[in-house]
């Protein structure tokens, strides 16, 4: 069973498994250690209800403390895997991850939100809150997809149909910035057969003037209001 205590001195497996550092780690840890305590505060149970005796009392939980509380929704977030699996991973049936992970996903975008790095979801509002990490900025723009499950109507079937990866797919536009790799903005999810430069047109991102901007040539003819733009040219085949 994953452990955090144990986790924690093996630095690349709790990279690997959460996307944090054991440093990184112990500031969202402490965001979401406040969070939590303010939702579900001891003298009242996960249900609202006042406690009947002190808080600790009874059988001890797979998830007993709040460092393994963060360790289990960071690894669901990061690996995505089944909720069978996860229970496996921490001792828990099926029915159990489903309500935990309903009741500290909401704590963990709380405290993501007090540290400030959650990402921008307002197109017209990003320019303004990159603007306060930096004046000039090095950005890349680029699309993400994820697997989802097959719909079964099937006009929806073919619009999140991805014949590149032979699945079906949502997707996402990030920006990232270059130096600090840190996500300022998330677009909404659209079906995975959406092209970026349509998904672009229809969020227009504003962006800080002095904006370097990287992008592949999947933005092909998208050319923001920012400082300069660099995009790989398409190869030609040659002719035979």
């Amino acid at each position: 069973m994953l452990e955090y205590q144990r986790l924690k001195k093996d630095r690349r497996q709790l990279l690997a498994l959460t996307g944090l550092t054991p440093k990184e780690f112990g500031a969202l840890h402490e965001a979401f250690r406040v969070a939590y305590a303010i939702t579900y505060p001891e003298d009242k149970t996960a249900d609202g209800y006042v406690r009947q005796r002190r808080s600790g009392g009874g059988r001890k939980g797979q998830l007993e403390t709040t460092e393994q509380k963060l360790l289990f929704s960071l690894v669901y977030l990061k690996t995505y895997p089944l909720q069978v699996l996860l229970g496996t991973m921490f001792g828990l049936s099926q029915s159990r991850v489903n309500r935990w992970l309903q009741r500290l996903l909401p704590i963990v975008k709380e405290a993501l939100d007090k540290l400030g790095v959650l990402p921008s979801r307002v197109p017209e509002q990003f320019a303004e809150q990159e603007q306060e990490h930096r004046e000039t900025a090095e950005l890349i723009i680029d699309g993400t997809d994820r697997r989802r499950q097959r719909p079964k109507d099937k006009a929806t079937q073919a619009l999140h149909y991805r014949g590149k990866h032979k699945t079906h797919r949502d997707k996402n536009i990030v920006v990232v910035n270059a130096k600090s790799k840190r996500v300022g903005y998330l677009s909404q999810t659209y079906a995975g057969k959406v092209h970026d430069k349509k998904i672009v047109d229809t969020e227009p991102i504003g962006y800080p003037p002095a904006t370097i901007l990287y992008q592949d040539t999947g933005f092909q003819g998208y050319e923001p209001k920012v400082h300069q733009t660099h995009q790989p040219k398409k190869s030609l085949a040659r002719e035979r």
